[in-house]
């Protein structure tokens, strides 16, 4: 069916989970009177994300017999010749983005059901969570500038609400505060970005902006010897750090694990943080011209991918451990758009959306069986207690560290092969840091694999932690914000440490089906997605005419010539590094939490200052609240001093009736009430006048 798509077919794509967030958010909150029930909401939700699920997988299929839509849908003003629009844009890169939103969307709507059962806040849940799958269904399907930022701030405001969602714990506020602060610094640069593009390219549409890159290339910033495109790029990439959490704009993605495990899955690791990978892929006609851009990409990429792998090691909190891995897997991606292999970051984005959901939901799962104890040092023996939950887990795990034929492999090699045959500025440092990054992944997740699932059961008993049992991790029961790590528990419910937890005696239950069939339908394209896209999304035509290549980079050409097929490239891993580094990461996390498991205690005191600085997280967060935090206090004291204080209430409020004071004090000396005081004035005024009327030499 080669042609264009229906525009009102793909209108509803976005309007189903729209009209879902409604329905359970106007009708079923407190605010507005509880009309509808909860069996109503999360029916009338998942219906919604079920339709455009539904809609987006016949997209996909249309895309690829060739049929596309680029057109405005709405034109809601134009201003001196400048059009703002709702349009869409919808090509192979747009069909692929929907079908992994939208699924994985559906799996987390689903598995709310079973986890969200016991909160008082059911409905206004179900109505966020379908709210955020309308705004990045808006984000990614858009075809200009207005309509892409507009889905931008979207998903922004949808995870403050979430990552708040349980607005009563100060721990949550203060997490979402932070996510909503350090986004705007990223959307600072973003706006910037798109400014720039406006000013010298006169449209917010993509293609007439592409159409003008030629002429855009050979302008400079005024006033500097700067590129033009090399400062919008770079502007647009600091949006994209913020959204995507790249170093140093990180910080709030590890404390958005305050909110509830559903959205961890949702947003925080298969959809909204993917959304400034996207954007610099959609953008690649641009990115192109810039090689200054791309190596900055390349670099920051890099940063993340490394460092922050170190801090997942060091996380006892089963979450944050998965908070962690997600900011190492968002760096590879980001290396992979550095080094012009667009395709492999997108591919990569899709693998990783569905084992990074699954890992999240089966963390989420392992909650729900402890009781809502979320410290690994804790768990321990699971193995034989939730049978689908171990085992998607491990499946989930395989595929994150690379293991050959699961998708994780097809998608890390092939950034690992990118970065090697990149010869930007910065390349070297970055294939060194992905290839370490495989060793690091390999250890942390396995960690978290047998801290939780193997090894001597440790719950239901008292929660002192020693060395023994806290890894190279040992947060003496203190989580990152330094409040305990189990003083709460993941719906909300404050509860004392002591009642936390598996009692004594318990065992851990596995969750219901509506928990762990999303586990399932996760595990399934977690395993084999990643063997069947390999060809068509890397080395076919699925995204010709979509992502653009310059001149002088040749890196898909390359790994096209050393790709012979997925399971040659099995083949060949067992003679190239990664492979043998994962199972090094494996085999080292085996012997520090099976077999010996005292060697993290004398990692901890061999190189005590490693761990510090591990520990504090390189000192980012005391960092950002001394320099930034503590700077704007600063400035905003000497502002409300010196500036309200001094200047406005003193000198011109304070000071200006101080002055008629001053006036009225003099004045009053002649005002004294006596007729003869007067009459002496008038007299003396009388004397004067004549005395400077009279004709000289008395008067002038």
């Amino acid at each position: 069916m080669a042609g264009q798509l229906n525009p009102h077919l793909l209108l509803a794509v976005p309007l189903a989970p729209l009209a879902g967030s409604a329905i359970a958010g106007f009708m079923g909150t407190k605010f507005f009177g509880n009309v509808v029930g909860r069996k109503v909401s999360h029916s009338a939700t998942i219906l919604g994300v079920l339709i455009a699920a539904i809609i987006s997988f016949q997209t996909l299929l249309a895309v690829l017999d060739g049929a596309t839509y680029n057109g405005t849908l709405y034109n809601w003003m134009t201003v001196a010749g400048l059009k703002l629009e709702v349009g869409f844009m919808v090509d192979s890169l747009t069909a692929m983005m929907m079908c992994v939103v939208t699924f994985v969307s559906l799996m987390v709507h689903v598995y709310t059901i079973g986890y969200m059962k016991d909160d008082d806040g059911y409905n206004r849940f179900f109505s966020y969570i379908s709210l955020f799958t309308f705004s990045m269904l808006m984000l990614v399907m858009s075809n200009n500038f207005l309509q892409l930022f507009f889905g931008w701030e979207a998903v922004g405001l949808v995870s403050y609400l979430l990552i708040g969602f349980w607005y009563t714990r100060p721990t949550a506020i203060k997490a979402n505060m932070k996510a909503f602060l350090v986004n705007r610094v990223g959307d600072f640069g973003f706006i910037l970005g798109i400014g720039l593009l406006l000013a010298y390219a006169g449209s917010m549409n993509y293609t007439e902006v592409f159409d003008k890159r030629a002429e855009l290339a050979q302008l400079t910033l005024p006033g500097t010897d700067w590129m033009l495109l090399t400062v919008a790029c770079i502007c647009l990439f600091v949006g994209a750090m913020g959204k995507s959490a790249q170093f140093p704009l990180h910080v709030w993605l590890p404390d958005s694990m305050e909110g509830p495990t559903p959205i961890s899955a949702l947003i925080h690791a298969a959809t909204m943080v993917t959304a400034g990978i996207f954007m610099v892929t959609r953008m690649s006609p641009l990115f192109e011209l810039s090689d200054t851009a791309l190596s900055v990409i390349l670099v920051i990429g890099a940063i993340t991918a490394l460092f922050m792998g170190f801090l997942g090691t060091m996380q006892n909190d089963i979450k944050r451990v998965v908070a962690y891995s997600t900011l190492s897997q968002l760096g590879y991606m980001t290396v992979a758009l550095g080094a012009s292999a667009y395709s492999v970051a997108v591919f990569h984005l899709m693998t990783h959306a569905f084992f990074k959901a699954l890992l999240f939901l089966g963390a989420g799962s392992v909650i729900i069986g402890m009781h809502h104890d979320q410290d690994m040092r804790n768990m321990g023996g699971l193995r034989k207690y939730m049978p689908i939950t171990w085992i998607t887990s491990l499946l989930g795990s395989l595929a994150l560290i690379g293991t050959p034929f699961f998708s994780g492999f097809y998608s890390k090699d092939s950034i690992i092969e990118a970065a090697a045959e990149s010869h930007l500025a910065g390349s070297g440092f970055a294939y060194f840091a992905v290839l370490a990054s495989v060793f690091v992944t390999a250890f942390y997740s396995f960690r978290m694999y047998f801290m939780v699932f193997h090894g001597e059961e440790r719950f239901g008993k008292a929660h002192g932690h020693d060395d023994h049992h806290a890894p190279t991790a040992a947060h003496a029961a203190h989580d990152d914000h330094g409040h305990d790590d189990h003083a709460h528990d993941d719906h909300g419910h404050d509860h004392d440490e002591h009642h936390h937890g598996l009692a004594p005696g318990q065992k851990p239950h596995e969750s219901p089906l509506v928990v762990t069939l999303p586990l399932i339908l996760l595990a399934i394209p977690s395993v084999i997605v990643g063997f069947f896209a390999i060809s068509p999304m890397l080395y076919g035509d699925f995204f010709k005419g979509v992502i653009f290549f310059g001149e002088n980079h040749k890196v898909m050409e390359e790994l096209a010539h050393e790709f012979h097929g997925p399971v040659a490239m099995v083949t060949h891993a067992f003679t190239s590094a990664p492979l043998w580094l994962a199972i090094a990461g494996v085999v080292v996390a085996y012997y520090c939490y099976m077999v010996n498991p005292r060697v993290p205690a004398w990692f901890k005191q061999k190189f005590s200052l490693i761990y510090t600085i591990l520990d504090n997280k390189y000192y980012m967060d005391k960092f950002n609240d001394v320099v930034f935090a503590g700077g704007a206090r600063l400035l905003g004291g000497g502002l409300s001093t010196v500036g309200d204080r001094g200047i406005i209430d003193g000198l011109f409020v304070n000071g200006s009736a101080k002055v008629v004071g001053w006036f009225s004090k003099f004045t009053r000396l002649w005002q004294s009430g006596y007729i003869y005081h007067y009459a002496f004035v008038m007299i003396i005024g009388v004397l004067g006048f004549l005395v400077w009327f009279m004709p000289f030499p008395f008067g002038k």
